[in-house]
């Protein structure tokens, strides 16, 4: 029995787990295999960084879900899971631990044949940062008469319109990143190494704010500068800041794996018309976006008016404007479903959560503001009140 203060009722995770069950019952699944840790936590409550071995939560049509993992992190398990029944907490021996001689998915198949299961079809998640080709491999020779099924993103969606407590989780990750973007612009200044000022960032996030402590993000800082910035997914180093030149910082406060991501532009010195232009250009092009987020629309609807504003402009965005958020793990805070972008149809409920990301990357540097969003019963909420502009510091 697990002996954890969980984040969440044990009738929160059997809502979780009926929801899942519905739509593994509706693709025809006996049993799914869950590897994505953002997922194992969301119907479990398992909580532990174990990610870079092999582990997962076995759902059926019907008990308990099982969590199997490395035997030394069960007792992570029992502290985190809501499952009453210590059997279904099952761990493989460490001799299987990055061994070339033997693979633990050997192991799990037996597993799997104790339950039943060595016929049925089961779901797998196949393109998966967690679940890699000689996992699957391994699990299809010592299961040959089960169907194995691509259920990638099968729990990944029954996650999108968020609870009321997962809501609240939120909304204190809101509160940290804005502190993290206030401590930026209490630091940044010329000659300021930009490690050092990371590392402020990482403290702010952590000490958390309002007091809700700050957990780790699932990405770490985003912040090139000058012509660094012109790439998207740059970090960091020791070069100190300078007059002339942009940093964007996408960044994340987080609370209980909850993500709350949200990224600002700073310019050292004058700033000059381009880069006017542009966020005149990205402020109204938001505006039109965030007119189209409320239940009912669908996600295309956002992207749609977020470009054809940003184009009437000058200026032309050819990736995704923003994508889902909620519980996340290393190396993405990304729900990977839902994306603004034109062609996804699905349609917007209230309760859902987005990180609505209009960023431009231009010729000689980026221009990040971003805001992470709630579809609400008549519109939106923007949860952070972070000023929606260029900062500036002379």
């Amino acid at each position: 029995m697990s002996t954890y203060d969980s984040n969440f009722t044990t009738a929160e995770y059997l809502e979780r787990v009926a929801r899942t069950r519905s739509a593994m019952d509706a693709a025809g699944l006996q049993a799914i295999f869950v590897t994505d840790p953002s997922n194992m936590s969301w119907l479990t409550g398992y909580d532990g960084w174990s990610f870079y071995v092999h582990q997962g939560v076995i759902l059926t049509l019907t008990g308990e879900p099982i969590w199997w993992g490395r035997a030394m992190d069960a007792q992570g398990a029992r502290r985190t899971v809501f499952m009453e029944n210590p059997d279904n907490i099952r761990g493989y021996d460490d001799t299987f631990v990055q061994n070339p001689e033997k693979h633990p998915m050997k192991e799990l198949a037996g597993l799997l044949a104790e339950h039943g299961l060595e016929r049925a079809t089961i779901g797998v998640e196949m393109d998966n940062y967690y679940y890699t080709a000689a996992a699957h491999a391994t699990l299809v020779a010592a299961l040959p008469h089960a169907v194995l099924h691509d259920a990638t993103g099968l729990v990944n969606w029954q996650r999108g319109v968020k609870s009321p407590q997962e809501i609240e989780y939120m909304r204190r990750a809101a509160r940290i990143v804005e502190a993290m973007h206030a401590r930026i612009l209490d630091l940044a200044e010329p000659g300021l190494r930009k490690n050092d000022l990371i590392a402020e960032i990482y403290a702010t996030g952590i000490k958390g704010a309002d007091g809700h402590w700050g957990d780790y993000p699932a990405i770490v800082p985003m912040a090139p500068s000058g012509l660094d910035a012109t790439a998207p997914h740059l970090t960091w180093d020791d070069r100190p800041m300078k007059k002339g030149e942009a940093t964007f910082f996408e960044i994340a406060g987080a609370h209980k794996r909850y993500q709350c991501p949200q990224s600002r532009t700073l310019f050292l010195g004058k700033v000059p018309q381009k880069f006017q232009d542009a966020e005149a250009a990205v402020l109204d092009a938001i505006a039109a976006g965030l007119e189209q987020a409320k239940p009912g629309n669908q996600a295309q609807d956002i992207a749609n008016a977020f470009n054809a504003t940003l184009n009437k402009a000058g200026f032309e965005k050819d990736s995704r404007c923003g994508y889902a958020i909620g519980i996340s793990y290393p190396p993405d805070w990304g729900e990977r479903t839902i994306s603004f972008r034109r062609g996804d149809t699905t349609v917007l409920q209230s309760g859902m959560t987005f990180h609505f990301m209009p960023a431009l990357w231009l010729d000689d540097g980026g221009l990040e503001i971003t805001e992470p969003i709630l579809i609400t019963d008549s519109g939106y909420e923007c949860l952070c009140k972070t000023p929606r502009e260029l900062s500036v510091k002379t």
